[in-house]
């Protein structure tokens, strides 16, 4: 996207009010925002639409300084229906996994509200959970977990408030509940596949011997991946389990081996906390030959881009040219990674 200049002196005011206010680290994502702002107003933009810009921009920052100082502390997002009764098993599901989670060190963001939200940050406790609540004019306040140690943050927007949901965890479980939760999880299974996120795990954590999620996981093989609207491994990402012990042990193993990936220019990178042996990189060579558009898995060291933006460059890594169309086989290879006898 091409950026539209501004007269000379306004850039030259805009550069002084930034140097005034001691803005030096990323000046230019700074000004580029500045200039949209002012290009905004050039443009006659409507009141309405100036006030959902503002408003987006600034809960944007408030979560932002919400989640800055635990930036290092893995975190899970935990999904489902506001309205969970305290004595349904799903409540207790969702308190014991937040729980289990908390005991391994993650932290745990919820919407803030009642029902699974609650019980979410019931077991991970007020110091261990983060809220992104989102103003209705007909739901409660944040429960009193997450408002009592200040760990939350109003939204206005469903679209802020998602954003803000699944940009800062490692993993994501979800429990049953209505629209909004559908709604959310069904994000996350887009942004997955269509690329827009880094794999993640993802869980459907029902209660004991539950129905709601293998419904939908029959509507998904039986409706739609035979009439080609999704591909066949778009659903393999997922876990659908009732057991507390499968659900943490998905969530914390998925990060056991694989670290990240990278893409540079056509090349695929993982990053990975343990060096691979030949022997293994052969095997998952002879395993995922498919899923290749040419050549094969090779340990690389860091690529031209990676040093120059110091990324991550003591990890070890392997480089592939990947078939984008294949995500289902990606999370394959991310999984046999972490069983590599070489991972710590």
């Amino acid at each position: 996207m091409t950026e539209e200049p501004l007269p000379a002196a306004l850039s030259a005011e805009i550069n002084r009010v930034l140097d005034d206010a001691g803005v030096h680290a990323d000046r230019r994502l700074v000004m580029r925002m500045l200039r949209t702002a002012v290009l905004l107003g050039e443009d006659g933009t409507s009141r309405l639409d100036l006030k959902i810009a503002s408003a987006a921009l600034a809960e944007m920052r408030d979560a932002f300084r919400l989640f800055a100082p635990y930036e290092g502390i893995p975190k899970v997002t935990v999904f489902g229906s506001a309205r969970t009764r305290h004595d349904d098993p799903l409540y207790v599901q969702a308190r014991d996994v937040a729980a289990a989670l908390a005991a391994d060190g993650w932290m745990v963001v919820t919407g803030a509200g009642p029902g699974i939200m609650q019980a979410a940050a019931e077991g991970a406790g007020p110091a261990l959970s983060l809220g992104v609540s989102i103003r209705l004019p007909f739901e409660e306040k944040a429960n009193a977990v997450v408002e009592a140690s200040d760990h939350v943050v109003a939204m206005k927007y469903f679209f802020t408030r998602k954003l803000m949901l699944m940009k800062e965890s490692r993993g994501f479980i979800c429990l049953p509940g209505g629209f909004g939760t559908l709604d959310e999880m069904f994000e996350l299974l887009t942004l997955q596949q269509t690329g827009k996120a880094e794999p993640m795990p993802i869980v459907l954590l029902d209660e004991q011997d539950g129905r709601f999620w293998k419904g939908l996981k029959r509507f998904i093989d039986e409706d739609l991946a035979p009439t080609g609207v999704i591909s066949e491994g778009d659903f393999d990402r997922v876990m659908i389990t009732d057991s507390i012990e499968e659900a943490t042990a998905r969530i914390t193993g998925f990060w056991r081996n694989y670290d990240s990936l990278r893409w540079v220019g056509q090349t695929l990178v993982l990053r990975l906390k343990a060096e691979p042996t030949d022997a293994e990189i052969d095997d998952l060579n002879a395993r995922f030959a498919s899923m290749l558009l040419s050549g094969r898995i090779e340990r690389a060291a860091p690529l031209a881009p990676e040093v120059g933006d110091q990324d991550l460059l003591d990890l070890p890594r392997l480089a592939l040219h990947f078939d984008q169309w294949q995500v289902g086989n990606l999370f394959r290879l991310i999984d046999a990674i972490n069983a590599l006898p070489s991972a710590t």
